[in-house]
């Protein structure tokens, strides 16, 4: 399983609203800078936190984007799945049924993709926006 530019982009722009909560909304384009990510890259990104509402946005001369929960509340996995989808490193270990893998019952391997889709879902959801913003910080 590899993560794409779209959730680590995505989990960067976060990071960046996580830094100013809750003082104050961040433009696309200060995000971009600070993270050097594309503009254009961000605009494809951010419907989606924002429909999952993760975010929410301000218009006017002080608009931006602005985290819908405090950073310790949203999680690494809460940022990734609607970006990336499931975290399963094979369609096995979420879709169940013959469709997906005639050997399913007889698989000896399915039970190590299971454990590495259960070791990615606890890392993921026990890292907080919080706790990268910390991390951020700590670098100076």
């Amino acid at each position: 399983m590899k993560i794409s530019t779209k959730g680590r982009y995505g989990t960067r722009f976060m990071l960046e609203l996580a830094l100013v909560y809750p003082e104050r909304p961040i433009t696309i384009k200060e995000a971009a800078a600070n993270q050097g990510i594309s503009e254009k890259y961000l605009e494809q990104i951010i419907p989606t936190l924002k429909k999952v509402g993760m975010i929410r946005s301000y218009r006017g001369a002080q608009g931006g984007y602005v985290l819908n929960s405090s950073p310790e509340e949203i999680t690494i996995g809460m940022i990734l799945r609607p970006l990336e989808g499931e975290l399963a490193p094979v369609d096995c270990v979420i879709c169940k049924g013959k469709d997906v893998c005639d050997r399913m019952d007889r698989c000896v391997t399915k039970n190590v993709w299971e454990k590495i889709y259960q070791a990615v879902n606890q890392v993921v959801d026990h890292i907080t926006l919080a706790d990268l913003a910390r991390d951020y910080q700590m670098l100076g």
